[in-house]
């Protein structure tokens, strides 16, 4: 796999990956169909989802980030995996742009079922190779695992994009590897792309952090958490694209609506970027 397998998905050079938060889903413990029922959540993840794409972001992830508290992925129930179906696939119809799908915590299994029913193009996989301490407790790589269900559904068509040293977890477990060794395990056993990321949701990796995974692969590498209109410069010199969510919502809150006018800033910034780019 080369750097190309984004040109392949995505109209245009460094892109951006906007995220559409569901809100709490079926058997999550803030569900309440009596104020948020399926058909609610899913009119306002198409109506964000059109939101997104007019104001000129080139993919979507739709994930159940407010299912919290999270729970394994082995311990994540069919009714995960069929919200998450339903809500992409109507987002699929609702957009022109690529959609991808997540499910916390570490649910690839889940994802990847939720997107070859829905059509979806890629999943985000937290932890590809080795293992570290997430708020669900030991969490541990799933590669060859879902290198396997993608083979027996024949959906070599949806993509992994597989974080390195992810946030919201200690790695301590692995602390005698550095990121560039992490980043080559993950290429190395299938990772078809790699995310970097901060230690939370809305907190940005290091420049140094990207440029150093960006020497290490050979495989597109993608920002997953905290980019900004005022860091889209320094962090995307090095990165390939972008997954965004907390930028894109008012006050710069993942819990919030999105907000069009700071998605139209911030796509504005990356045309410039694209722009200097090409010129260079």
């Amino acid at each position: 796999m080369s750097k190309k397998l984004l040109r392949q998905l995505f109209p245009h050079e460094k892109p951006i990956i906007g995220m559409i938060h569901l809100r709490a889903l079926p058997g999550s413990p803030r569900y309440d169909p009596e104020t948020m029922d399926m058909e609610r959540i899913i009119a306002l993840a198409v109506e964000e989802a059109r939101m997104l794409q007019d104001q000129g972001v080139d993919g979507l992830q739709v994930e159940n980030i407010h299912d919290f508290p999270y729970l394994p992925g082995e311990a994540i129930g069919p009714e995960t995996a069929a919200s998450l179906a339903v809500a992409t696939h109507r987002v699929i119809q609702a957009v022109s742009i690529p959609v991808g799908v997540n499910c916390h915590l570490n649910g690839g299994m889940q994802a990847l079922a939720a997107a070859v029913a829905a059509g979806g193009g890629w999943i985000r996989v937290f932890e590809w190779v080795n293992a570290y301490v997430s708020h669900a407790g030991l969490t541990e790589g799933i590669g060859a695992k879902l290198a396997r269900y993608r083979s027996f559904l024949k959906a070599e068509a949806v993509r992994f994009f597989c974080d390195v040293n992810v946030k919201h977890g200690s790695h301590f477990l692995i602390s005698d590897r550095s990121v560039e060794e992490q980043a080559f395990d993950a290429e190395s056993e299938g990772a078809e792309a790699i995310i970097v990321t901060g230690f939370e949701t809305g907190q940005a990796p290091t420049p140094e952090k990207v440029r150093r995974l960006a020497s290490a692969v050979g495989i597109p590498l993608l920002l997953g958490s905290g980019v900004s209109v005022q860091n889209a410069a320094s962090l995307l010199e090095f990165a390939d694209g972008a997954i965004v969510g907390s930028a894109f919502k008012k006050e710069g809150n993942w819990k919030n609506p999105v907000d069009p006018q700071r998605v139209r800033e911030f796509m504005r910034s990356v045309e410039e970027i694209r722009r200097e780019g090409r010129a260079k």
